[in-house]
């Protein structure tokens, strides 16, 4: 639970390799969190992530198996962590895969893959933490969306409504914890530079690691219900989904 001024004491990370997810933990543990579980596919890669937060102030890191793109087992996993890590105080949803759209041109079956992981499994995991947060009465839910959901991009449109579908499912999640003193905080961050974007170049108004985590642990303390990363792509991106389409295809080419 948070402490007695609403500082954030305990988190949970689905998709626990996330450089966003990881950030916005270093930036709650310069504050008082300083219990962490880390919950990803490889274990083992997981290992120098817990060395980096217990650097960064984290007391306690834990590792949990979790596979996004295997939504069955979902509940057991978020059960099995609330059982050993009562009243958590922030869940941070932050699994995806970008692709490649040109290869799911080619292969339609790598595309559905990629649906699976980057909604069912957002989906079925959100559910399951929801239940644990109505059920202890208090928490937050922070599900990483992405401005690529505002509006589908024809060089990544598998991405970009995955992206829509799971921004929408949480936006309704939150509203049906209303009054149970539970949230749920939707992210939008714009391009973010990472290894999964390392190949990319630039998109406007690009951004950091270090500054999408300071936005999401501002946003966790004024109660936020969403937040954009940098905040200046609210207006931009209010103006680009009322464009026409012929429009809106001339300004997402040069992207």
């Amino acid at each position: 639970m948070r402490d007695a001024l609403g500082a954030v004491q305990s988190v949970l990370v689905l998709g626990g390799s996330s450089e966003i997810a990881v950030g916005v933990v270093e930036e709650l543990a310069k504050g008082r969190c300083r219990t962490a579980v880390l919950a990803g596919r490889d274990l083992a890669a997981l290992e120098p992530v817990a060395d980096r937060l217990r650097g960064a102030g984290v007391a306690e890191v834990d590792l949990v198996a979790f596979d996004a793109a295997d939504p069955a087992s979902h509940q057991r996993v978020v059960d099995d962590v609330f059982a050993a890590h009562p009243d958590l105080d922030v869940v941070i949803l932050a699994f995806g895969v970008l692709g490649d759209q040109d290869e799911f041109d080619r292969d339609p079956v790598a595309a559905a893959e990629a649906v699976v992981t980057n909604f069912a499994g957002g989906v079925s995991s959100g559910l399951a933490v929801a239940q644990q947060l109505r059920r202890q009465g208090h928490g937050t839910l922070v599900v990483i969306t992405s401005v690529a959901g505002e509006r589908a991009r024809a060089d990544n449109l598998v991405y970009g409504s995955t992206k829509a579908g799971l921004d929408a499912f949480a936006q309704g999640l939150g509203d049906r914890l209303a009054g149970s003193g539970a949230s749920v905080m939707v992210v939008r961050p714009g391009f973010v530079r990472t290894k999964m974007t390392a190949h990319l170049t630039d998109g406007p108004m690009a951004t950091t690691v270090e500054a999408v985590a300071a936005d999401v642990v501002a946003g966790l303390q004024r109660g936020a219900h969403t937040v954009w990363s940098p905040a200046k792509l609210r207006p931009v991106f209010a103006v680009l989904k009322l464009l026409p389409r012929p429009i809106w295809r001339l300004v997402a080419a040069r992207r």
